[in-house]
């Protein structure tokens, strides 16, 4: 079992948190503020889940949060502004520039797919740990 932990820091406006794999931080990340885990305009409630690669046209190769209650299509995809560009998702960041607030998103999406996807293609399964940074 291989553990990616996503620790959390919440305002109004919109969640940063910092992406770690194996206890090594990768990249930060935006998310959208807390909203009761709604569809769409809420961050998905802290806890674990697993991870699996998925494919669409939009977002081509990418990481899939599964079994999030109430949710379905929790992404890990490209955004530097949550409020703009997020439906719930997660979007990695290169430096955090404010509240649910990002840049070079592109940059730390890649480095995370290097990361993780060998593990996944070779049968590893991964958890992500979501939680609050104390």
């Amino acid at each position: 079992m291989m553990a990616l932990v996503l620790e959390r820091q919440y305002s109004s406006s919109g969640i940063n948190g910092a992406l770690s794999f194996n206890g090594t931080e990768i990249c930060k990340t935006i998310e959208l503020p807390w909203r009761g885990n709604q569809r769409r305009i809420s961050c998905i409630p802290e806890g674990t889940y697993r991870l699996r690669k998925r494919f669409s046209s939009k977002f081509k190769w990418h990481l899939e949060v599964m079994n999030v209650k109430n949710r379905d299509l929790i992404l890990f995809h490209p955004a530097n502004d949550a409020l703009k560009e997020l439906n719930g998702c997660i979007a990695p960041v290169t430096k955090l520039t404010g509240e649910g607030k990002g840049i070079q998103s592109r940059i730390a999406f890649e480095r995370l797919k290097e990361i993780i996807f060998p593990y996944l293609e070779k049968g590893f399964m991964i958890e992500l740990t979501i939680k609050k940074d104390v």
